[in-house]
């Protein structure tokens, strides 16, 4: 146990306590659906899982509560397992360490988890409390929503019986969400074609770092570089003053995290070995100016590095362009919403296997036929670029509702509970709420949480007095749903 399980509420914070010392990364969540086993069999609560692992605990109403209207409780058991390239952890085995500063809740060079850790241990303490007034509950647990709501996609239609959904996702304190935006994305497969390297050339590794990346949804808006096409503009730009080599060229790793990182090993004639260094470091410069207040860490490294082969000139021209000039950031923001991004796009990932570039790009909207003209076009340049292609089909977002029931009722309570109005908003991200819509027509629904920041990224930090906050809310709407 840390200091966490001292954090108030306790009931909810010795939880999530435990969940740090839990792997749980995408499509690696069975000892994180043991432990939510383990606390309803504590409990004598009867549960279910599906297929996919996802798991529904039931919990009769409290007394006098009994015949309410069933709640369900949603909430997601996967995280995002980020890391800095100079941190040493092993997401499988290493429990996140946590600290605390200025108020907020950090891990250690690794994402916290707190997407959506928090909302998981919220139900496990309500499938502890004794004296919490609830109607009927239903605690639905989904698994791998990180890397495309794929859970919530396979769910059982045979899981739940009620009607009314309180997602525990949301980042935003004094927020209820009651939209987000659909997703999809596009697999570019770029064949290499290699040659070996000319003897006695210098071989450099290149290194981008030190940005801040953060969720292609949420933050996708705030301007923040994405590594992978900084370094690749960087390359092309020396290229047009100095001939060189590119051997590799990598960066990115989630479908729903901004790169961070990207990492490129080039080679040069002994001669020319200067020049080169100076050309890329020119634009390096002038893109940590322009980034500066986005990305005020950013940091560049050029190291003696090694590699017997490089790509050919054609295909180091073809490789370049093509990532070059795919999108990344906001496409579009929302006619209807003030300062909703309606449609974006997010380069996430660019890695080297058997032969081949690997680039995938995440793309989002709240307009279904957006996001298709979107996914379309990312599909012409990599065609344009002779790669395969594979459009990756995506999932539904989720339409706002503000004539719902369970919204009205979270609005009173948050004004009498919190004494202050919240904000009604939709979200340029992936929630669950859209995909569990379709499989359960008529079903009811708000979104809620406490303030997290910067998710996907080993800057993800929780405000630990928004946990009291959210949790306080929860329970009085929970409380009023069953009155």
């Amino acid at each position: 146990m840390t200091f966490v399980s001292e954090l108030d509420p306790k009931e909810l914070w010795a939880h999530f306590d435990k969940i740090l010392t839990i792997p749980r990364g995408s499509k690696n969540e069975k000892a994180m659906g043991e432990y939510v086993i383990s606390i309803a069999e504590r409990n004598g609560l009867s549960y279910k899982k599906d297929q996919l692992e996802s798991i529904v605990v039931s919990k009769p109403g409290t007394a006098g509560k009994e015949s309410a209207p069933i709640t369900i409780l949603q909430s997601h058991l996967d995280m995002v397992n980020e890391k800095n390239a100079d941190v040493e952890h092993n997401f499988d085995t290493d429990a996140l360490k946590p600290r605390q500063e200025d108020g907020y809740l950090y891990a250690t060079g690794t994402t916290l988890g707190s997407d959506n850790g928090l909302g998981v241990a919220a139900s496990l303490a309500l499938m502890d409390s004794k004296n919490v007034a609830h109607g009927p509950l239903e605690l639905l647990f989904t698994v791998d929503e990180e890397t495309g709501l794929t859970g919530a996609g396979g769910l059982g239609t045979n899981m739940l019986q009620g009607r009314c959904l309180i997602n525990l996702d949301t980042e935003e304190e004094g927020s209820l969400y009651v939209g987000c935006a659909g997703g999809a994305g596009v697999n570019i497969n770029q064949k290499l074609d290699y040659t070996a390297l000319a003897s006695g050339h210098a071989v450099l590794d290149l290194k981008l770092h030190g940005m801040r990346g953060g969720h292609s949804g949420v933050d996708i808006h705030l301007q923040r570089g994405n590594a992978v096409k900084l370094l690749t503009r960087a390359l092309i730009a020396a290229q047009r003053a100095v001939d060189f080599e590119l051997a590799s060229l990598t960066g990115g790793n989630m479908h729903n995290a901004i790169p961070r990182e990207a990492f490129a090993t080039i080679a040069v004639a002994p001669s020319n070995k200067d020049a080169l260094e100076n050309a890329v470091r020119a634009e390096i410069s002038a893109i940590q100016a322009e980034f500066k207040p986005a990305e005020p860490g950013m940091s560049f490294d050029i190291t003696a590095g090694s590699s017997d082969k490089v790509m050919t000139s054609e295909c180091a021209y073809r490789v370049m362009n093509l990532i070059n000039a795919l999108p990344h950031g906001v496409i579009a923001m929302s006619y209807d919403i003030p300062e909703l991004v309606e449609t974006s796009s997010n380069l996430a990932s660019v890695k080297i296997e058997d032969g081949k570039m690997l680039i995938h790009v995440s793309n989002r909207s709240s307009v279904d036929s957006a996001i298709q003209a979107l996914q379309t076009s990312v599909a012409s340049i990599g065609k344009l670029g002779g790669a395969e292609v594979e459009e990756v089909e995506g999932y539904p977002g989720w339409k706002p509702d503000l004539n719902s029931r369970v919204l009205k009722i979270a609005e009173q309570v948050h004004k009498e509970v919190l004494g202050k109005e919240p904000e009604v908003k939709a979200i340029h991200a992936g929630l669950e709420c859209g995909i569990i819509g379709e499989k359960y027509p008529g079903m009811d629904m708000v979104s809620l949480g406490p303030q997290i920041e910067f998710p996907h990224s080993p800057d993800e930090r929780c405000r630990i007095g928004s946990v009291a906050d959210f949790y306080k809310l929860l329970l009085g709407v929970l409380e009023r749903l069953a009155s």
